[in-house]
């Protein structure tokens, strides 16, 4: 029984054939993001049509379009109360939506018997903002509850697994630990080690790095690269958190609140020099300090003197 003493969220040892690629990897320049590997374009994982969402009457956020590709980093994004929670539990199928389609490769989600809807849950994983361990159990046995759950494996087959999938989260040693004895940076991972556990083609995230210190954050996105490197997963992410957005978000959709419909769509460094982006996901992504009129002015001036901070 290891000690109740926390252990605190220090960089763990990555699995043996994971590089630190990632985790090393300096910001790009000139704005570019880190190094991703460009996701295979080709095949559409999830795609939704003219979603409308709300509840009851009420309408959240209506004429919502977009597709996840294969590989893709795709962040779900926008301010406090837009919607962002209430469309993630329609992909997740979780929530019906009150019109329009979500796509499953070329099967519509909701259009299909409730069977067809839980083969297709199967290969989705989720990672809660709580991480939503159960705490009386250790990590191990909370990795291996859904494959105890849904496959025939036996005991001893099933904890190898779990072994395997924190080493994937970089939890390797930590199999026996209870969520109580390790720090919340950690909780994290182990929680994206479960949703792991069936080997899901998509994962949903929900504020991964809600709670965590900026050096864990930085961590839990060097994981999610490793892991779209090493396993192929797509990422579906809600979050508002610019720093991971800027750094690993191959797509995303911005959800405006006052329009209620998708206010910007793309890849976030091109979207601040795009005339199409609106107003109020240019002031999301810059947090209020650039217009699109001082993005063209700064690309333009080419002789213009670096920003030096405010003189004290």
């Amino acid at each position: 029984m290891p000690s109740s003493t926390t252990v605190t969220s220090s960089p763990s040892p990555l699995p043996a054939g994971v590089s630190e690629k990632a985790r090393s990897a300096p910001d790009g320049e000139q704005g570019q993001p880190r190094q991703l590997g460009q996701p295979d374009q080709q095949e559409v994982r999830i795609s939704v049509n003219q979603l409308q969402v709300g509840y009851g009457s009420y309408v959240l956020m209506h004429d919502v379009t977009f597709d996840v590709h294969a590989g893709d980093i795709f962040f779900i994004t926008g301010g406090s109360g837009c919607g962002k929670s209430t469309l993630l539990r329609v992909l997740m199928g979780l929530k019906p939506p009150q019109s329009g389609n979500v796509l499953y490769g070329k099967t519509d989600f909701w259009g299909s018997n409730e069977d067809a809807r839980h083969q297709l849950v199967r290969e989705t994983g989720v990672l809660f903002q709580s991480g939503a361990l159960w705490s009386s159990m250790t990590l191990a046995e909370n990795v291996g509850l859904p494959l105890q759950q849904y496959t025939d494996l036996n005991d001893e087959a099933i904890r190898e697994q779990a072994k395997l999938k924190l080493a994937l989260a970089g939890l390797a040693g930590f199999e026996d630990y209870y969520p109580s004895e390790i720090s919340g940076g950690m909780c994290k991972r182990a929680g994206l080690a479960r949703a792991l556990a069936l080997d899901p083609k998509i994962l949903f995230l929900d504020e991964p790095s809600a709670g965590l210190d900026p050096v864990s954050s930085r961590l839990l996105d060097d994981l999610i690269l490793e892991l779209r490197a090493s396993l192929g997963t797509t990422f579906v992410i809600v979050s508002h958190e610019l720093a991971s957005i800027y750094a690993i978000a191959s797509n995303l959709i911005f959800l405006d609140a006052q329009t209620r419909q998708v206010g910007a769509c793309g890849n976030p460094h091109q979207l601040l020099h795009d005339p199409g982006t609106a107003p109020s996901a240019m002031l999301f992504l810059t947090r209020g300090e650039r217009s699109h009129a001082e993005t063209d002015q700064t690309e333009t001036s080419g002789d213009s003197e670096p920003d030096k901070g405010t003189a004290l």
